[in-house]
């Protein structure tokens, strides 16, 4: 996966908003494709795919569909990491994951007793 040479976090927001149309709009043109495809893809009017590329504000909601439509749902991996767990968290939830297991009494052998003498009665 490339690395970004964006420096995101000096640009105001609207710059930002410019920016991902831009990066839309490259993503679309490396595969290929019209605008009026991927908006037929995305199921949106052309016109939002247009304004989008233009770095007016869209829907969290557009911006998935054109990502879907293009294949390049991946790039929003970097929105999700799994949590890295400490060795103390991992020892502490072994010893809370022992402490909830049942734990069973062993069974009782039963008494052998000894048969009763046959009565000589």
């Amino acid at each position: 996966m490339a690395t970004s040479n964006i420096k995101w976090k000096g640009l105001k927001d609207t710059q930002v908003v410019e920016r991902l149309g831009q990066e839309l709009r490259r993503m679309r043109l490396e595969r290929n494709l019209s605008q009026a495809e991927v908006a037929r893809r995305a199921g949106l009017d052309r016109t939002t795919v247009v304004k989008l590329e233009a770095g007016r504000a869209a829907t969290l909601l557009t911006v998935v569909q054109v990502l879907r439509a293009m294949d390049k749902l991946e790039v929003l991996d970097g929105f999700h990491e799994e949590p890295q767990l400490t060795p103390y968290q991992v020892v502490e939830q072994q010893s809370k994951y022992l402490k909830k297991q049942r734990k069973r009494a062993s069974r009782k052998k039963p008494e052998i007793v000894p048969p009763k003498p046959k009565s000589t009665w």
